[in-house]
């Protein structure tokens, strides 16, 4: 279970695409909070803070405790968005969590026993179609991943999400019984290239 966390953030009065530019010039990211049946508060937060927050990992699979002027909210990330050249946050956006709540979040996969698997042993390569699974879950237990183990599978095994044993207290967001993994057969070595033409004989001289 991932541990509620701290943010702070102070209210902005103003909303648009001039207010949030404003805020950014003073190193602040603009953000909102919404949910649980209240109305949504404008937000900007420190721009350093939130920029490790991200790229720490698992940032919206965390539960915060964001402090807002001395008021806190329990939430959890829902989006960010990245500016497309220098991948810096410039928008954020928080769900407000209430008692009991059920979200949908995006929980790691992890692979394990490729050590030992048949398939890889023979030269095998475990092919990761899906990085994460879409997982319902109350926000008290949001785990910390998911874990395929591949110890026993050969070449050309496949797992779906069925096969796989979810976290207590979890199921998928989708009926889709999707492809996680397969384990694929190694590609076969192209031919050498033909060995170039003997140089021809030089004429014999008259």
């Amino acid at each position: 279970m991932a541990a509620n966390e701290t943010l702070s953030a102070t209210v902005r009065a103003k909303g648009g695409k001039g207010a949030a530019r404003a805020e950014r010039r003073q190193g602040r990211v603009p953000g909102v909070i919404y949910g649980d049946k209240k109305p949504p508060v404008l937000i900007s937060l420190d721009y350093k803070t939130l920029h490790l927050r991200i790229y720490a990992g698992h940032f919206k699979s965390t539960v915060f405790d964001l402090e807002v002027d001395g008021e806190k909210h329990r939430v959890i990330p829902r989006d960010y968005q990245l500016d497309p050249v220098k991948d810096t946050p410039v928008h954020v956006d928080f769900l407000r969590l209430g008692a009991g709540a059920e979200i949908s979040v995006d929980i790691p996969i992890h692979v394990k026993g490729a050590e030992v698997s048949p398939g890889v042993k023979l030269g095998g390569t475990v092919n990761l179609v899906l990085h994460s699974l879409t997982l319902l879950c109350n926000a008290d237990n949001i785990p910390d991943g998911v874990d395929v183990d591949i110890s026993e599978l050969g070449m050309g095994a496949t797992v779906h999400i069925d096969d796989v044993k979810l976290p207590a207290g979890t199921r998928p967001a989708s009926k889709e019984n999707a492809t996680i993994l397969s384990i694929v057969a190694p590609v076969a070595a192209e031919e050498e290239p033909a060995a170039e033409a003997a140089p021809a004989a030089p004429a014999a001289k008259k």
